[in-house]
């Protein structure tokens, strides 16, 4: 307080040039210090600036990178001017598309406008009826159908549509959509006449093992246990002439359409070509090692297919009597390769023949099929659905297809390469034998004395039988080893195992309304 007032009073007793002169160093100091303070400040933000930019320096990069291309005039320019070359003839539509877009807008603003004055309008009770009939057409034109799947969710929707892509939408709650696939279409089954026995005809002293009918119709052959080869007439089932020379029982029998020849094989690895202008043996074809099974001749060129227990497939020339392949997978003289590529593992039962690719097919005791390419003597493809020994094979003779028969299915095959087709289900027995007639019945004969007639193209089974063992034979004779339709399809002749050949023919007193077809279609199609 002292040292205040004694301050005071010094000033007080200075002079006023002295005072003023202090008063005006006061004054530029307060302003020094205040011009400090503001150039200070700026620095202070700069770094607190160039610190946030650490922290955010993408999206400050970005930014400034977008910056420096719109400051940078040249590339605007350059911009302007590939904008213009490219897409000024794009800019503007021509006339016509303008005019049928306007026209458009136009249709659905008017479709809108009338939606809504429909949904405004009280509906009666009389124009109810008019409004079902209006949707139902409005929803055949659609070419869709919704179905609701679950009562208890109102908002699963099963749509099955071929036309626009779905679209649904509920503000509520979150709808749910199932595409059903689309149905199989599985085509009527055609009617057929039921078949009944017309004739037996004995003569056999074993079971009769292999049938084949004459090109003209006129008679067929047949062969079996007792090793002969008998000649039957058509018309009236009387025995026409035996052929002897087998040593063993007689597997298989096939006729020439272009020459006047039968052939035979056996059990006791013989294959023959008979002249039946002289009634003799001619030719005979070695090669195979044990038993000959079936035979079947090609039906343009001049060779003959057998198949045996030896697990091959041998195709001969039938005038010179020389092995041309021996189809077991290779070449018959690469014997060094039959390891590396090995055909069928066991026995072959049955081969067919036919003019297109493959040529030659064999079913085999391994549960496979082969279809072979007779040009190169090799597989074109092995089928495996099978599981288990494969007796009998069929080709149509209206489509390119053919069946095989086994202890599991009879399954159905489409050529060139054996793309599956169907099932033919219900027979449980070993199929010994199959046929196809011109009207497209299927025949399969069993092991049990099961008789089984099919529709070829809809695998619909119309006639099942059950053969009758001869007096005097025993109740394990009764399988059916072998079967054949003639050549206009109005008889079925089979070979069984009670040493008969028995003749079928359709009931003529038959008609749809005495037969009716009871069809269930089978809408799962297998995968094999």
């Amino acid at each position: 307080m002292h040292s205040s007032k004694k301050s005071k009073k010094e000033d007080d007793a200075l002079p006023e040039s002295t005072k003023n002169s202090l008063k005006k160093t006061n004054i530029k100091s307060s302003e020094e210090v205040s011009n400090v303070h503001h150039e200070t400040t700026p620095v202070k933000l700069d770094n607190l600036i160039q610190k946030s930019h650490q922290v955010f320096l993408s999206n400050i990069s970005l930014q400034s990178g977008l910056e420096e291309q719109v400051n940078n005039k040249p590339l605007m320019l350059k911009l302007k001017a590939k904008l213009k070359n490219e897409w000024a003839n794009c800019e503007n539509l021509p006339e016509n598309l303008k005019k049928a877009q306007d026209l458009a807008n136009l249709n659905n603003k008017k479709l809108k406008n009338k939606k809504k004055e429909d949904v405004e309008q009280p509906v009666s009770t009389s124009s109810i009826p008019t409004l079902i009939n209006k949707l139902q057409t409005e929803s055949e034109e659609a070419n869709k159908s919704l179905t609701i799947i679950d009562k208890n969710k109102p908002n699963v929707v099963a749509i099955r549509q071929t036309g626009e892509k779905v679209k649904f939408s509920n503000k509520d709650e979150h709808g749910q959509l199932v595409r059903l696939k689309d149905v199989r279409k599985v085509p009527k089954p055609q009617w057929h006449a039921p078949w009944k026995l017309m004739r037996v005809i004995s003569g056999h002293l074993g079971p009769v093992r292999a049938v084949a009918v004459d090109a003209g119709n006129e008679w067929f052959a047949t062969a079996g246990g007792d090793r002969m080869i008998k000649i039957w007439d058509m018309a009236s089932g009387t025995l026409k002439l035996s052929l002897t020379g087998h040593i063993s029982a007689v597997r298989g029998v096939a006729i020439s359409d272009r020459h006047p020849y039968l052939f035979s094989c056996g059990e006791d690895k013989m294959v023959k070509c008979w002249d039946l202008e002289q009634n003799k043996v001619i030719r005979q074809y070695h090669g195979h090692l044990s038993g000959v099974y079936s035979i079947c001749i090609h039906p343009t060129l001049d060779l003959l297919v057998t198949t045996g227990r030896d697990a091959t497939a041998r195709v001969w020339d039938m005038r010179t009597r020389t092995q041309v392949f021996a189809l077991t997978g290779i070449r018959l003289h690469l014997q060094f390769f039959n390891e590396l590529f090995p055909g069928h593992q066991h026995t072959v039962f049955d081969a067919v023949c036919q003019e297109a690719d493959p040529q030659v097919i064999t079913a085999s005791a391994d549960s496979t099929i082969k279809l072979w390419d007779l040009a190169a003597g090799k597989t074109l493809s092995t089928l495996t659905h099978h599981k288990k020994g494969i007796r009998a094979l069929a080709k149509s003779k209206n489509e390119f297809t053919f069946v095989s028969g086994s202890p599991d299915n009879i399954k159905q095959w489409k050529c060139p390469k054996g793309d599956f087709i169907q099932n033919f289900e219900g027979q449980n027995s070993i199929i010994n034998t199959m046929s196809v007639s011109n009207d497209d019945v299927l025949f399969s004969g069993g092991d049990n004395g099961s008789m089984f007639f099919w529709d070829y193209k809809t695998a619909y089974n119309f006639q099942t039988a059950e053969t009758v063992a001869q007096p005097g034979s025993l109740d394990s004779e009764s399988g059916i080893f072998c079967s054949t339709f003639d050549n206009t399809g109005l008889r079925l002749i089979t070979g069984e195992a009670d040493k008969t050949i028995k003749i079928w023919k359709e009931d003529e007193n038959a008609t749809e309304e005495s037969h009716p077809i009871k069809w269930v279609p089978n809408l799962s199609k297998s995968r094999y």
